[in-house]
């Protein structure tokens, strides 16, 4: 049961709930504000907990302080906020924590007051709630079932302060949103036994019908007859038919200035064919189909902000890649949607098949940007590390606006070149493409597979092979399926509708997310890694 958020104004100190969540800023701590709140009603038991923390209010420092009945919170945790300008982001991320501290502490309720000053507050610290109280436990019985649940999370403005209607909506829009990214993490983590590529395409389906996007699933059959034939070469090993999802979302008055394709890489399982995969870590491949999760997630989200003057797309390629008599083999030529023949040379580099068919699709809608994600290959985890995106573009000005969006979205991702001079190792002597290169440059090479079917539209490429899966909980993401990158192409999303800008913060050095995963073997740099990072 998803928690349920509320908007109030009041004290973090007077708020019934059985955490209380307050940022305290860098150096704000011996001065004033909650601590000296906390000192006057619970005496010097708070000066000692922060001195033995030291906690002096730095970035991702925090202190838990019981409070024993003296105020109406059983607890307050202090979460430290640095000394920067603080963003939706970090609004966002301050409720994650307190929330995933709620649910690791067995609380039934936990509040998060708002820092003063950032705009658009209500909704992410509404995001954030939903994101960090996340866990999956739909296969456990028994003792394994959690024994308390988080129930209600609480958004506090400053006591005294007008609740409108306005605010009440844009908690709304934050549960909605973060809910739709917690479906994204579900269907990612879903054993493939349970969600295979007809599964994923119902579930589609079903988020469509329940929130009033149109939908179309091409079967089988419907793949032949556009000539698909990429696709269906990937998923003839398997007794699982390959399926492809078209959702529509269209603004009231079914007039859009602008149109947006977003395109997802659906493998609902992948043993890397006849080039199989070893078996360590080949259980995590149930999430290669994180990026069929992220537009499916995106959808829902859309349908929640309803954003207007903007046509949106979302379309999923869902196979399963499997090892049987009748499954494809290195040297084996197909054609294309787009009617470039393909020589295969590696199995295991299935995804930007199922891809080059379905952008070639998308590209057949006109869009003004068309942008897919994709867990496609290892090398981008060897060269960014398992919690950040790689991504390209073969536009500037598409370029710009996705750079802010990743900005804005506070998500970990960064821009790969298109190298010209690695093209030439995709050229075969049989056909017109080989579909994998060398494995030096490997996310790199994928990328440029890629490019050849799209044509001259405006296209950005997202290998989000790390951070779909995390093996532990960092950020606002949880262990297992993550939903990264919905937030950043729904800010994009926002950004083509005409929503008022605001200025993403430039750092002046990089800082990398923290997160953890396996490291691949080096023989798997070209193809997807062996295993996920979990």
């Amino acid at each position: 049961m998803p928690v349920k958020i509320t908007l109030a104004a009041t004290d973090s100190l007077a708020v019934a709930a059985d955490v209380s969540v307050v940022g305290v800023a860098l150096g704000a701590a011996p001065r004033g504000g909650i601590v000296a709140a906390l000192t006057r009603k619970l005496g010097q038991v708070v000066t000692r907990t922060l001195k033995r923390e030291d906690f002096t209010g730095k970035r991702d420092q925090v202190a838990h302080i019981v409070t024993n009945g003296k105020v109406r919170p059983q607890s307050v945790l202090l979460v430290g906020l640095g000394d920067q300008p603080l963003t939706v982001a970090d609004v966002r991320l301050l409720a994650a924590k307190g929330a995933r501290f709620a649910l690791g502490a067995r609380a039934n309720s936990v509040a998060v007051t708002l820092p003063a000053g950032v705009e658009g507050a209500e909704r992410a610290a509404a995001e954030g709630l939903v994101l960090g109280a996340y866990r999956f436990t739909r296969y456990f019985t028994g003792d394994r079932l959690p024994k308390v649940e988080l129930e209600r999370g609480f958004v506090l403005t400053p006591a005294g302060a007008r609740v409108d209607n306005d605010g009440r909506a844009a908690v709304d829009v934050g549960q909605k949103v973060g809910e739709a990214i917690c479906m994204a993490r579900d269907l990612i983590n879903e054993p493939p036994n349970e969600l295979y590529p007809e599964v994923l395409a119902r579930a589609a389906a079903t988020v469509c019908k329940e929130r009033g996007l149109k939908c179309t699933v091409f079967d089988e059959g419907a793949l032949e007859k556009k000539g698909m034939k990429l696709i269906l070469a990937v998923g003839q090993g398997s007794v699982r038919k390959p399926r492809v999802v078209h959702m529509t979302y269209t603004p009231e008055g079914g007039r859009a200035k602008r149109k947006l394709v977003f395109v997802g890489k659906g493998l609902t399982f992948d043993t890397g064919g006849i080039c199989i995969k070893p078996a360590p870590g080949m259980e995590e491949m149930k999430g290669d189909m994180g990026g069929a999760a992220n537009v499916i997630a995106l959808m829902a989200a859309v349908a929640a902000t309803r954003p207007p003057n903007v046509e949106v797309h979302g379309i999923i390629g869902c196979a399963e890649n499997m090892p049987d008599g009748n499954a494809y083999r290195p040297g084996d030529i197909f054609g294309s949607l787009d009617g470039k023949s393909v020589e295969i040379i590696n199995t295991d580099a299935e995804g930007r098949l199922v891809l080059a068919d379905v952008l070639a699709y998308g590209r057949s809608l006109q869009p003004d940007a068309m942008i897919d994600n994709a867990t496609l290959t290892g090398a981008c985890v060897v060269a960014l590390g398992p919690t950040v995106s790689g991504w390209y573009s073969n536009r500037e000005d598409l370029a710009e606006r996705f750079r802010r969006a990743v900005d804005l979205a506070g998500e970990a991702m960064w821009r790969m070149p298109l190298v010209e001079e690695l093209r030439d190792g995709l050229k075969s002597d049989w056909a017109d493409l080989k579909h994998t290169a060398d494995r030096w440059g490997g996310s790199i090479t994928a990328a440029l597979f890629l490019r050849e079917f799209v044509g001259d539209t405006p296209w950005v490429h997202v290998d989000i092979a790390g951070p779909s899966m995390a093996n532990r909980a960092y950020n606002v993401y949880a262990k297992g399926g993550t939903g990264h990158g919905v937030l950043t192409f729904l800010r994009l999303v926002d950004e083509f509708a005409g929503a008022p800008r605001e200025e993403a913060p430039v750092p002046e050095v990089v800082k990398p997310a923290t997160g953890g995963g396996r490291e691949r073997p080096a023989a798997d740099l070209g193809g997807k890694p062996s295993s996920r990072p979990r």
